[in-house]
């Protein structure tokens, strides 16, 4: 005798989604751009140092270069 219940699909299945975010993202998305741009940029000679890294209280920093991709696409964006 056969099922007669509707089942849900299998969670644990990997077809869902894909295997990184960047596949969510075409080719052709400013994203692309903004993260290839800050990338290039030397943050010691804009004056981004490890010297605030230095507490030992609360968590870890950001990356100054995530923060920065962060606002750029905000500005972009016009989120405020």
């Amino acid at each position: 005798m056969g099922n007669i219940y509707i089942t849900g699909l299998n969670r644990k299945q990997q077809q869902f989604f894909p295997p990184s975010i960047d596949e969510y993202l075409s080719d052709d998305n400013p994203v692309r751009v903004i993260d290839e741009y800050v990338e290039l940029l030397d943050m010691a000679e804009l004056g981004f140092t490890k010297a605030s890294l230095n507490s030992y209280d609360g968590r870890p920093a950001y990356h100054p270069k995530l923060l920065l991709k962060i606002y750029i696409y905000g500005y972009l964006n016009k989120i405020t």
